[in-house]
């Protein structure tokens, strides 16, 4: 059967020929115009990576603490009182002895004053007495009054002295308890939190600010106890303060205590810090620990390039380079960075290739 002849059909179809000259120019024209569509391929793209790397040496593990101050006095009230002079601001420094704020004593003065006026009319009725009582007495050696007249002379100047010191007791105790109307430093540091403000009602017992002393801080850390029974007997702990200290501090004191928390089954670990120590109560800090090696042999340790790790709020992890070339996002638990490698304490495995470019990595899918 022959190619039939679609212009005979098309033109005894009434479709005249000048259209189907157009028509079959316009379809040539579209297949060349299309060339055919490749079969898509894939193809890996692929990023900078290194390999896991393992050293032998004495492993050190990071427990989370919280950096303390050995003398931190919360300020309190000891008489009622409106706050009628406020001296100092949060962050401020102050000495010893250094007044801190004011509170209403107006009437504690007024019983101060009367206080010291009763004292000096007891001191002076005591005067008197004494000197009645001498006169007494030279009277008595010459015979002119009786035993009696003398033993009440010597009664009215005793009682006389003893009014006068219960007075001046008095007197004392109206002054100390007007002291109290004005709050001292009761030593040199730093003001942390000021809780009032001018014309506020202090009560016995109610916190007024809160004191720190700079130069005695420390770094308090729970240890749980079979870590606790694996440390090495020589005790060789290191401070770690992101943000406050560039590097790690070597403490000048440390205790560990004896006693173990029923709770969470752990000890309380405490690193003194140097004075010079940039840090302030409350901050975040770490307790590095050397473990003993539990056999002759060094402990092996994982590190990685510290700029492949990722950082993502709480999150720390890097992209694990898999079988087919693409990376994958893995988290790990970092530990402390030794020069441009920081240590991975779990997460990855000896041998296997993480990307040293984060930002290119997470880009391929």
């Amino acid at each position: 059967m022959g190619k039939p002849d679609w212009s005979v059909c098309i033109t005894s179809a009434g479709i005249g020929r000048r259209t189907l000259q157009a028509a079959l120019a316009f379809a040539a024209t579209v297949a060349i115009a299309s060339p055919p569509v490749p079969a898509l391929a894939d193809a890996p793209q692929s990023v900078p990576s290194a390999a896991v790397v393992a050293q032998s040496g004495s492993g050190s593990t990071a427990y989370e603490g919280v950096v303390e101050a050995l003398r931190q006095t919360i300020v309190a009230a000891q008489v009622p009182g409106a706050v009628v002079a406020l001296q100092v601001r949060a962050g401020d420094k102050v000495h010893a002895g250094q007044v801190l704020l004011r509170i209403d004593a107006r009437a504690a003065d007024q019983t101060a004053a009367a206080g010291a006026a009763q004292a000096r009319a007891a001191q002076a009725a005591m005067e008197e007495a004494i000197r009645y009582f001498e006169r007494e007495r030279q009277l008595f050696a010459k015979g002119f009054i009786s035993q009696a007249a003398l033993d009440r002379a010597q009664a009215r100047s005793d009682a006389a002295q003893a009014e006068a010191s219960a007075q001046i007791a008095n007197a004392g105790a109206a002054r100390t308890r007007s002291d109290l109307y004005v709050v001292k430093a009761p030593y040199g540091g730093v003001v942390a939190n000021v809780a009032v403000v001018l014309g506020d009602m202090a009560m016995p017992g109610r916190p007024l600010l809160t004191l720190y002393d700079p130069k005695a801080l420390r770094v308090t850390a729970a240890i749980p106890q079979t870590a606790a029974a694996k440390l090495a007997g020589q005790l060789a702990p290191q401070a770690e303060i992101p943000g406050a200290a560039a590097s790690l501090v070597k403490p000048v004191r440390v205790q560990l205590l004896p006693t173990v928390d029923a709770a969470s089954h752990t000890l309380e670990l405490r690193l003194e810090l140097p004075a010079n120590t940039n840090a302030a109560p409350g901050m975040f800090a770490r307790a590095w620990l050397s473990a003993a090696p539990s056999s002759g042999a060094a402990d092996t340790r994982l590190f990685v390039p510290s700029h492949a790790l990722v950082r993502r709020s709480e999150l720390t992890a890097v992209y694990v380079i898999g079988r087919d070339g693409k990376p994958m996002l893995r988290q790990v638990r970092a530990g402390r960075s030794d020069g441009s490698q920081v240590e991975i304490l779990s997460g990855v495995a000896v041998g296997e290739r993480v990307a040293l470019d984060p930002q290119a990595a997470a880009r391929i899918r």
